[in-house]
């Protein structure tokens, strides 16, 4: 009897006698997607808030996060990240979560937005969008159209009402609607997305203006088809550290995270 036919018989018999259990051979992990965090700027406790997305999501799926934090606290300030052409080199998805409304150089917005266009997939945070405010065009900005909501400021520091859309696919799949803390609501212009676009929830907020109580009411979650190209997951929620630290915001940005990358599935979640 050859070696290799002495080996399989040996292994048979482990199998069969129950010296192995074949139902506790698990499959490896899957190679951990890559990520890139972009944060900083002004407004945001982003020192903070990058350690809780890191956390949050390598707690909750198989990827690794590489940070670009900028410390600059204005609006004004290009997060060296972006220096560089290739900046999205290698990466499977990046998350935007900068403050950076003055940065208005076209140049500078297309090296942004050229990896995307190119089919990177993109997750926007909160001031993410309201940032790159290109000025001069008729119609959408550059920003805006990847973004997919024309947003162009918030209401007063209350608590938003989350309600979950229904029939918007699997990443709201076993999400409940849940009150924040004080956070933003962003508004919306001409109070709908873009046609490339997709509700995914809705947010209503209490509004006092001068003695009068009103309700304003904003989409706050959604997905952007950008290009034909691109998956773009996006919300405005995540102003403040308990809103980013809550699990509910954190299992949200995860599945919408896997969704950009079309990995949203058991091999991916780890839980």
């Amino acid at each position: 009897m050859t070696r290799s036919l002495v080996f399989f018989a040996l292994a048979w018999l482990l199998v069969t006698s129950g010296t192995i259990n074949i139902a506790h051979i698990h499959a490896a992990d899957p190679k951990p997607l890559r990520v890139l965090l972009v944060l900083g700027g002004c407004c945001h406790d982003y020192a903070v808030q990058q350690e809780l997305l890191v956390a949050g999501l390598s707690a909750r799926a198989h990827v690794k996060v590489d940070v670009a934090y900028d410390p600059d606290k204005t609006t004004g300030h290009l997060n060296p990240v972006y220096e560089k052409a290739n900046w999205a080199d290698n990466y499977d998805v990046v998350i935007h979560d900068e403050c950076s409304s003055q940065i208005k150089d076209l140049a500078l917005i297309d090296r942004i937005l050229e990896p995307h266009r190119k089919g990177l997939p993109a997750v926007l945070l909160h001031c993410g969008m309201h940032s790159y405010r290109s000025e001069g065009y008729p119609d959408i900005t550059p920003w805006f159209e990847f973004t997919g909501l024309q947003s162009t400021g918030h209401g007063p520091q209350q608590p938003i009402e989350i309600s979950y859309l229904p029939d918007t696919g699997a990443i709201t799949e076993g999400l409940s609607g849940w009150k924040t803390i004080n956070e933003e609501l962003y508004n919306n212009s001409a109070g709908k997305l873009l046609d490339s676009a997709t509700p995914l929830a809705r947010g209503k907020q209490l509004v006092n203006r001068r003695g009068e109580e009103s309700v304003a009411e904003s989409v706050v979650i959604w997905t952007n088809n950008y290009r034909d190209t691109a998956r773009v997951f996006a919300t405005t929620l995540g102003h403040n550290n308990d809103t980013v630290a809550d699990d509910r915001y954190l299992d949200l940005i995860t599945r919408g995270l896997l969704w950009s990358c079309d990995k949203l599935n058991d091999e991916y979640l780890k839980k």
